[in-house]
Formats: C-alpha cells, structure tokens, sequence
C-alpha cells in the first residue's frame, strides 16, 4: 500500500499529527511525507491512500488571511500563502484512484463549536473526485497548541489503524 501524507501546518501541531499519523502506517505501508506547498499537482497513480490535514481555522481551513494572523501570533511564515484550502483548489476533478481520509488540528475549548477544517477538506475533495473515506480530528489546547496528552499517540494509532484495516478498500 502507497500512502501520500499532506499537511499544512502553522505552528506545528498539525505537522506533529501528520508525522504521528505517517509513524503508525509505516511499518504497513510505504509512506510519503510532505508539507503542502511541496504537495505535487495530482497524486501519482500508484498512491492508494490519501491523507490531508491541517489546522482549523474560523471553523474551515486556513485562507491566507487567517494564515496571516497566525505568523502575526507566532505561527511560520513559509506556510501563509499556500494552504490545505489552495492545494485543493488546484487539483483536477474527475474520478481519482486513492481513496482520501481527512483530519484536523482543533483547539479544544471549542470542541462544542461547528466547523472543522478535515470536514472542509472532505467536501472540497469530494468536489474534486475523490472518494474520501475518513475524517479525524486532534485536539490542542490553544490557537498554538499545544496538543492535549495523548493525541500523538491517538494520531499514530490511527495511521496504523487506516492501514491495517485498508480503510475504505472494500
């Protein structure tokens, strides 16, 4: 199984959670890594699985201005003009092969709130062609983290299990 991981992240939390998510399939299954603003255009026709994630910003993902407001609060620079949100808008739609999960970086005083940016990309994705089989979301404890005890793991742990269990091959 060939598994492509793209993430976008600010102030790391949601890097942490791909790496995490990339550790647990490993030892099932050959694993690219990459941040999205290396994310290729389409990905290649050997990728059976496809895991996009990034950080919840105003209840979606990130646009450039609430990207800008996280580099004024800290948050990388490199990641403000090329987010999850655009990487989307950027992939052709028609049907696609690998099958796509989804997951978020969420703060957790506002776990009662709508609005998520892995179901964002779900529906984004789905525009495009994708059958999107998955979503999760990880918990931190602020706007820049960091995450609650206990999500790397639950994020490694997950990884494994999309693996392990093929998600959504049947």
């Amino acid at each position: 199984m060939k598994v492509l991981v793209v993430y976008e992240s600010m102030f790391g939390n949601s890097e942490r959670v791909a790496h995490a998510v990339a550790d647990g399939m490993r030892p099932h299954a050959e694993v690219e890594l990459l941040e999205v603003d290396e994310a290729p255009g389409v990905p290649g026709a050997d990728v059976d699985l496809l895991v996009a994630g990034g950080p919840t910003h105003a209840f979606s993902m990130s646009r450039e201005r609430t990207r800008e407001d996280a580099a004024r609060q800290g948050g990388r620079t490199r990641a403000v003009f090329t987010g999850l949100r655009e990487w989307i808008d950027g992939l052709p739609s028609g049907p696609h092969g690998p099958r796509v999960v989804t997951f978020d970086t969420r703060a957790d005083r506002a776990r009662h709130l709508p609005g998520s940016a892995a179901k964002a990309a779900a529906r984004a994705l789905r525009r495009h062609g994708f059958r999107v089989v998955a979503s999760e979301s990880f918990w931190v404890e602020d706007v820049a983290g960091p995450l609650l005890d206990g999500e790397v793991d639950r994020a490694r742990e997950w990884g494994r299990s999309l693996v392990l269990e093929r998600v959504g091959s049947r």
